[in-house]
């Protein structure tokens, strides 16, 4: 099981995660996301890994942040 966390590149080494957004399970095939967080990290600049891309965007992670990116424009 691995857990989905963000985290801030300056202190990446330290390990320190600045909040839980979700978790992915392989094995179980299960994968659980906290979507209003991650789309706050986001739009705050976030970069995700490979892995969380793909992981959120089987999710519809990314539909849903341009949908909210086009709302806050208009």
């Amino acid at each position: 099981m691995y857990r989905i966390v963000a985290i801030d590149v300056r202190s990446r080494r330290k390990g320190r995660d600045l909040r839980k957004v979700g978790f992915y399970d392989p094995i179980k095939n299960q994968t659980h996301l906290n979507v209003p967080a991650i789309l706050y990290f986001l739009e705050k600049g976030a970069q995700p890994t490979g892995t969380v891309h793909d992981i959120s965007k089987k999710a519809g992670v990314f539909t849903e942040f341009r949908l909210n990116h086009k709302i806050q424009l208009n």
